[in-house]
């Protein structure tokens, strides 16, 4: 097996410096993270224009950080308003500093988060832009009157009212100032003065929102008054809840938020969609605060209409599955009466599977005030949907197309923008004119930045039929998908590719058709590359994620093994050479398989895996999940019973530990909350005494996702390096690892 460069160019795969070399030059794509129609104007000729700002972001590898950067452009549109051409103005410009922005609702404002080092301490200062220039500075850390300013898609945002003149965003609470409980220059009736605090507060612990939202304990409302630079909290937001995703009213009198119950405890938020929240109303002139919503469900996504007579906003169950298909509901707001515009789909038995977490952008709504726009998982894709609120029907535009993956960045002025890839294509930038309701028109793309196709990389979505269940059992018999992609131009009679099996984390996540860097590096190193959605995945509807309730560790372990098998029987795969790579749950599959196949994978790699679901149970920012996946009921005051800590264990990867032959290859984050390093540990030490080949890569500063640009190239490599080193047998080049870490 060879590495496939450029020029003919070929060396072992374990070359770390020809690994190194393919994984820049794919990871050096750039992706759109933020579009913005500005203004129109005239042009020559009297032609018509449209701004577009963007910005991007792509791994700088030589500074190991994340490059952000703006692009700029103008739209020339016809006399129906279609665009017929895009011009680049100007150079990308490099963003530093920058946490949020967000343009005002004519767009001739625009606010920026930055933060600014002043004396050696970083200050949050927030501006508005306009035109003319910068038109507004203040510095939201020497006011003093809140915490850090939420920056995550979870709870934060900035919110412009319709008179452009007041900012809505969210920070945590200020805590009170400790004082010295022993001041060194003070008199002994100094120290006894009364209600002075003091530093015994300092080591009280203090509740957190869990995984990647650490430091969201307790977050606040905070209104920027544009003109006056003053920042006010409102108040009157009962104690019991959260506040965030907040937006204003439609008279710019009251504030519409989410809110999170967090009472008795905060469970981890992070990709859970399943957590007790209701939108409020909170009046700013009379302090009251106003159910909207159900009181006993999880919502997320508020989202006004342009006219200000509805409210949209997604809806689903409390516990059970973390990610889940949603409702859209929306609330007419004269009435204040809630319908369902889009009712959860369990079983998917045509085009349209369902709505799923995150599919909302800020701007989502058609001029019309009638007609939605989002972008969701279906099956194996994500696709593009058009919601008639009116008729609750919804239309997919863009089934069909070679794209795999479509992401709506937000719609103004019916121009919707989008960011379009495949697996084997980076992304690409489009826009298009949304035809008018009813109008027999099709909707024409436009690029804007264009991506070439991979040339050696081929991919198609497999589908799997598991066997018919048997009378009583509860799985739902429906097919699952997987992707599977291949270096193009093998025929028959040529030397069979080594496999790579992939099920991801979750497990209720998917792996949709997207543009993944890692995976197209491992298709150009000459791996196969199999991406399962086993049943459970996100957008095949809710009887598929129902049916891995009480099946976790046998149903999802049972399918990737059918994908797998499917593969080799229609592909020409090397059995012999099949590897593992996972991640979190993606990680607890794939350790199950190495115990239960341990003939079948040659090498397995993965990263903060779950490896005994009874020891995680106390550990874990999420342990409603141990629970939900055995089918039983959780209580915030539940402790497990012998038979609950019984069945976590039976359905454990350590179980199998004994028959493991498999090299394997453990990496993990020393912050992780969702899933405690030691799992890890645990199983890396049962494998040593046994005498499996085990490695284990200790990441000081890495969370659940291992994420950043240094710990990511560095866990990619090393994966890399392991799974080539025990499939071909041959030794791989030995390497300095790439960030800080321990290893054992």
């Amino acid at each position: 097996m060879a590495c496939r460069l450029e020029h003919g160019e070929e060396a072992l795969p374990g070359d770390l410096g020809l690994i190194s070399a393919l994984y820049q030059k794919l990871s050096q794509f750039p992706s759109v993270i933020y579009a913005s129609v500005g203004l129109g104007f005239a042009a020559c000729c009297s032609a018509k224009c449209l701004s577009l700002y963007t910005e991007w972001c792509q791994p700088d590898l030589g500074r190991r950080q994340q490059l952000q950067f703006s692009r700029q452009y103008v739209l020339h549109r016809d006399d129906g308003k279609a665009v017929v051409s895009v011009t680049p103005v100007g150079m990308p410009a490099e963003i530093r500093d920058q946490l949020l922005i967000q343009g005002s609702p004519t767009g001739r404002l625009k606010a920026v988060l930055t933060h600014h080092l002043e004396m050696g301490q970083k200050q949050e200062v927030l501006e508005v832009w306009s035109n003319c220039g910068r038109v507004r500075t203040v510095n939201l850390t020497a006011l003093d009157k809140h915490g850090r300013v939420y920056t995550d898609g979870q709870f934060g945002c900035l919110a412009w009212s319709s008179s452009e003149t007041r900012i809505l965003y969210v920070a945590e609470k200020r805590r009170p100032k400790l004082q010295q409980l022993f001041p060194q220059d003070s008199s002994p009736q100094d120290r006894e003065k009364p209600g002075e605090a003091r530093k015994v507060e300092q080591f009280v612990y203090h509740d957190n929102w869990g995984e990647a939202l650490g430091d969201k304990s307790i977050p606040v409302l905070c209104i920027l008054d544009v003109e006056t630079s003053e920042v006010s909290l409102p108040e009157s937001i009962p104690g019991h809840i959260s506040p965030g995703q907040p937006l204003w009213s439609p008279d710019d009198k009251s504030l519409v938020f989410v809110g999170w119950w967090h009472e008795p405890f905060r469970l981890g938020l992070s990709a859970c969609s399943n957590r007790r929240s209701a939108l409020f109303l909170l009046d700013l002139s009379g302090g009251s605060c106003e159910l909207l919503s159900s009181d006993h469900q999880a919502v997320s996504a508020p989202r006004l209409s342009p006219d200000g007579t509805c409210l949209l906003y997604l809806e689903g169950p409390v516990f059970g599955p973390h990610r889940q298909c949603l409702k859209l509901q929306m609330l007419n707001w004269q009435t204040k009466l809630t319908s369902t515009v889009v009712d959860m789909v369990r079983i998917a038995t045509g085009d349209f599977c369902g709505i799923y977490s995150e599919a909302l952008p800020r701007l989502c709504w058609a001029a019309d005030s009638r007609r939605v726009l989002l972008s969701t998982p279906q099956k194996s894709r994500k696709e593009l949907l058009i919601v008639d609120t009116r008729l609750g029907s919804v239309k997919l535009i863009t089934a069909g197309t070679p794209e795999g993956s479509w992401t709506l960045l937000g719609i103004q002025q019916d121009l919707l923008v989008v960011s379009c890839s495949s697996p084997n294509c980076p992304p690409a930038l489009k826009v298009g004119v949304l035809p008018p309701a009813g109008s027999k028109l099709e909707l024409q793309w436009i690029s804007v930045e264009e991506t070439s196709v991979l040339p050696d990389v081929e991919w198609l979505i497999l589908t799997v039929h598991p066997p018919v269940p048997e009378e009583g059992i509860p799985y739902t018999g429906q097919a699952f998908e997987a992707l599977l992609l291949r270096p193009q131009g093998n025929k028959q009679g040529e030397k069979a590719f080594p496999l790579i099996v992939s099920p991801h984390g979750g497990p209720n996540a998917v792996f949709d058709a997207c543009w993944r860097p890692t995976m197209a590096c491992l298709c150009q190193l000459g791996f196969a590359v199999l991406m399962v959605n086993y049943r459970g995945s996100l957008g095949f509807g809710q009887a598929s994620i129902d049916s891995l309730i009480s099946h976790v560790g046998q149903q999802d372990v049972e399918d990737t093994q059918l994908a797998v098998e499917l593969a080799l029987q229609m592909e020409i795969l090397d059995p012999n050479r099949i590897a593992l790579l996972g991640g979190s749950h993606g990680g607890f599959i794939c350790c199950h398989l190495i115990g239960q196949y341990p003939e079948m994978y040659k090498a397995c790699a993965v990263r903060s895996p779950v490896i005994n679901m009874a020891t995680l149970l106390g550990t874990s920012d999420i342990p409603d999940w141990r629970y939900a996946v055995l089918g039983l009921p959780y209580c915030y005051e539940r402790t497990p019973t012998e038979e609950d800590l019984t069945a976590m264990l039976l359905r454990s990867p350590v179980i199998h530990a004994a028959k493991v032959q498999t090299p394997l290859l453990l990496c993990v984050g020393a912050k992780d909350r969702r899933v405690s390093p030691y799992q890890a540990l645990e199983y890396y030490r049962v494998l040593k005494a046994r005498g499996i080949p085990v490695r284990l890569l200790w990441y000081p500063e890495g969370n659940h996702a291992l994420s950043g640009v240094e710990t990511e190239a560095d866990v990619f490599i090393n994966c890399v390096q392991w799974i080539v080193q025990h499939l071909s047998f041959e030794a791989a080049t030995g390497r300095q690892p790439l960030a800080e870490k321990a290893e054992f």
